[in-house]
């Protein structure tokens, strides 16, 4: 199958209204298989994909897709590229297609959209570029594989870095895999010290310089023995300052010392130790912001800063889920056989996932403990999960009968939208809502994302 990018319709040849983007739909769980390995497919160069148990010969162009799903119909639905948007379509089959969770017949699929033939959920994909580079050997096995290029492209970057001495700043929502990235980075850089890892908003504040640092017995009462501190603790290896903008001013002052200098004074020594450091910052807070508003020194940002790497969230790749839930499965224990219902499945992938990776590991470990070996059902996921509302398509509204809330509302979507290019989850972010709900608004207010892309 050619990868060559689609930068035209299929109808004439003329120019497609949206700029060129590669597409791919991730076929990631069955119900009856969770534990399976998802397989994903380009979508480049091909105009129509058949989708079914045991879908007929395909002529050139079309791409042919095959499930062992017993509730899939031999032709249970038709994926087409229709003026540069792919359009799904239920083929007559027996059970239906249901989008986000709602039967539909057809749909204009939207990047991330999640839907089902059968007991087989896929999540349709699309971004912009290339594709990421290679990541080192054993990369699997450290839980650095994913099907979302922007994700890839970060772990690429840190292994390129790895080896060197360049900063690192990982940034992220919590739970987004920081220290999994982290713990990454420190294998591929080959350092023969340990991986030590710090939760810098857990360290008490009177404690936290003689954790840090270390401390001479007798500093002050309690100093019942010498300790040498975390950062002693890492040299040769990677230290993992892990929420660094938690840390409380004095500490900050102290860490700049010890970056500048390669060195450490345990609290209550008079000679310094040198230390080999490897550094690397993680936070889920806006690091400049912190130092806009005097809470964080500028000259310690600076010495923290160089490659920043900012992980996206769960619900951003829900393509993922199929990676992710065999993974965490296994991890919970659960017994081969183990299978779900559609509904179960279904409120995984309609859930936002807020706490991201974390929240999906604890959310599978209640459901198949009480699932005690038989099917996972709705109710043995955790309330949240299951309780979610089923998403409503909103119909496209009439700009001139809008209320003063939405117009201002419209008009600060587009200018966002406008400020970052089209970039749907910048704009989410500054907004403060699920990504969704910046689609949602964009079809509602009849916004095209697109048009604000560079060409």
């Amino acid at each position: 199958m050619s990868r060559q990018d689609v930068t035209r319709s299929e109808t004439g040849g003329r120019p497609s209204a949206r700029p060129s983007l590669r597409a791919q739909l991730v076929a990631a769980v069955a119900c009856d298989r969770p534990m399976n390995p998802p397989r994903a497919t380009l979508l480049d160069g091909v105009s129509e994909v058949w989708i079914g148990r045991a879908p007929p010969e395909a002529p050139a162009g079309v791409c042919r897709l095959t499930f062992p799903d017993e509730r899939m119909s031999a032709l249970h639905a038709h994926l087409r590229r229709v003026l540069g948007r792919w359009v799904l379509e239920d083929a007559g089959s027996k059970n239906g297609v249901r989008v986000h969770g709602t039967p539909q017949r057809r749909a204009v699929l939207e990047n991330g959209d999640a839907f089902e033939c059968g007991q087989t959920f896929f999540v349709y994909e699309e971004h912009a570029g290339g594709e990421a580079g290679a990541l080192p050997p054993g990369s699997v096995e450290l839980g650095c594989q994913s099907f979302h290029p922007g994700l890839l492209a970060a772990w690429s970057a840190l292994a390129r870095v790895a080896p060197t001495r360049v900063p690192v700043v990982l940034q992220g929502e919590t739970g987004t895999g920081k220290e999994l990235a982290a713990r990454a980075l420190h294998v591929w850089s080959g350092r023969a010290g340990p991986f030590v890892a710090v939760n810098c908003g857990a360290l008490p504040e009177p404690l936290a310089e003689s954790e840090l640092f270390g401390v001479r017995r007798g500093a002050y009462t309690g100093a019942s023995e010498d300790r040498p501190g975390l950062v002693r603790a890492s040299s040769g290896g990677t230290l993992l300052l892990d929420e660094v903008g938690e840390l409380p001013p004095g500490v900050q002052v102290k860490l700049l010392r010890v970056l500048q200098e390669n060195e450490v004074a345990p609290v209550g020594s008079p000679q310094p130790v040198r230390v080999d450091l490897r550094v690397v910052a993680a936070t889920h807070r806006d690091l400049e912001g912190l130092v806009e508003a005097g809470t964080f020194r500028r000259d310690l940002f600076a010495r923290l800063t160089g490659l920043e790497v900012e992980l996206p969230p769960l619900r951003e790749r829900r393509g993922d889920l199929g990676l992710l839930v065999p993974a965490l499965l296994r991890r919970a224990g659960a017994p081969a056989g183990l299978q779900f219902s559609r509904e179960a499945m279904r409120a995984l992938f309609r859930w936002e996932w807020p706490h991201n990776v974390r929240e999906l590991e604890k959310a599978l470990a209640l459901s198949v403990a009480l699932a005690g070996g038989g099917r996972v059902e709705l109710d043995h996921l955790p309330e949240p999960v299951r309780s979610a509302p089923e998403p409503t398509p909103e119909a496209p509204a009439d700009p001139s009968t809008l209320s003063a809330a939405d117009l201002e509302r419209r008009t600060r979507l587009i200018a966002l939208l406008r400020e970052h290019g089209g970039n749907i989850s910048a704009v989410a972010r500054q907004m403060g809502v699920a990504r969704m709900q910046i689609q949602r608004w964009c079809r509602r207010f009849q916004v095209d994302p697109a048009s604000f892309r560079a060409a």
